[in-house]
């Protein structure tokens, strides 16, 4: 019982304090449990950052997930999720019951307006970033436009699905990682209950989604959860297909503002998005929307945290997840150019902030709290 006690107020100062996104997270996580607290080594702490990168679903999380359970079993690894997570949906929760969004007022007006100025150079520093991790090899790039190009065209979550399986075989086939190993790891089997439990959803809750507007919502972010790979702003292209007509182009971008603002996983998006959606239950469309977007990344831990060493010591799994890799970044541009530029950018001085704020953003690494605090100013002002 200590355990999870301490499990859980160490996680929850975490998501009071943890602005930056998921690498900062990384950062306030190795600082805590590896220096201060030694709850773990740098060895396994890597290993547990590379299992998140492999996997599909909200890294960080998925870390501090992990963490929970080398230290408390399933229980402490539940504890630990929803200690982070708390904070960030209760504060994205009240935001989206107060219908920030429909507010007159000028002063809510000139906040929302900055945001969402802000959200186009987060999303445009992200696809860039990324892009130079990611899309390195004349391969690598062409996965990247192909994706784009088709995606921009027909933005669909199941040709989302087609492009990333036809990136994972390109991956496997064309690109060359350099990677080899010539240590003998001992085979492990992966968890078959929770990989069951994580394919079970895929296939039964779409047939019952007419049924129930809490069925219909569950499995929108469930879907999106399923198939984020490359963090938390690769959910922004799923989710908007996911969840189609059911939210408006603004209030979507607004949302990813409001989770750029708070500490925690950037995956609360799913908070203020599912409290929109559900206005007649804010608190349960909430909770559903939250519980469905962490829930496959968390499955898919308990099936190959054991197992997955073996996997990514061979060349052909490397070079699939670097062409699925390659693709997301591809998402990310398509979502960029179909809904988070032109619901934000209306004139030439938009343009202009904009520009100005990606410029300054990327030669000054200002940090994002600072960064928000601009654009609202801006915003204001604008109003």
């Amino acid at each position: 019982m200590a355990n999870i006690f301490e499990i859980f107020y160490r996680f929850l100062i975490l998501g009071l304090i943890s602005f930056g996104g998921p690498m900062a997270h990384l950062g306030y996580f190795r600082n805590i449990f590896v220096e201060k607290l030694q709850w773990l080594d740098e060895e396994a702490y890597a290993k547990l950052i590379a299992l998140s990168q492999f996997l599909p679903g909200p890294s960080s999380s998925q870390v501090g997930f992990s963490i929970g359970l080398k230290r408390g079993g399933l229980i402490g690894g539940i504890i630990a999720f929803i200690a982070f997570t708390f904070p960030s949906f209760f504060i994205l929760y009240l935001l989206a019951s107060f219908n920030v969004s429909e507010n007159d007022n000028n002063f809510i007006t000139g906040v929302i307006t900055g945001l969402k100025l802000f959200a186009v150079v987060i999303v445009a520093d992200a696809a860039l970033g990324m892009f130079k991790s990611f899309c390195k090899s004349t391969i690598s790039k062409a996965i990247f436009i192909f994706s784009t190009i088709v995606l921009i065209l027909f933005s669909s979550i199941y040709i989302q699905f087609i492009v990333l399986i036809l990136s994972a075989i390109i991956g496997s086939l064309l690109l060359k990682n350099k990677t080899t190993t010539t240590e003998e790891l001992k085979t492990k089997k992966i968890k078959i209950i929770p990989f069951v439990l994580f394919l079970l959803p895929l296939f039964i809750i779409p047939i019952f989604a007419s049924s129930s507007d809490s069925v219909k919502l569950f499995n929108a972010f469930y879907e999106a959860g399923t198939l984020v790979f490359g963090g938390g702003h690769v959910v922004l292209p799923l989710l908007e297909q996911s969840l189609g007509d059911m939210i408006t182009n603004d209030t979507f971008l607004l949302g990813y503002s409001l989770a750029q603002a708070v500490p925690g996983p950037m995956f609360t998006i799913a908070s203020y998005l599912g409290a929109s959606i559900f206005t007649h239950n804010p608190l349960l469309g909430a909770f559903i929307a939250t519980i469905a977007i962490f829930l496959p990344g968390f499955l898919l831990i308990l099936t190959f945290r054991e197992s997955f060493e073996i996997y990514t010591k061979k060349r052909r799994i490397l070079n699939a997840i670097a062409g699925v890799n390659a693709a997301v970044v591809g998402f990310l541009a398509a979502v960029f150019f179909n809904t988070v530029f032109p619901s934000a950018v209306n004139s030439i001085f938009d343009l202009i902030i904009v520009a100005i704020g990606l410029y300054l953003f990327q030669k000054f690494k200002i940090s994002v709290l600072y960064m928000i605090v601009i654009f609202i100013g801006i915003g204001l002002i604008i109003a």
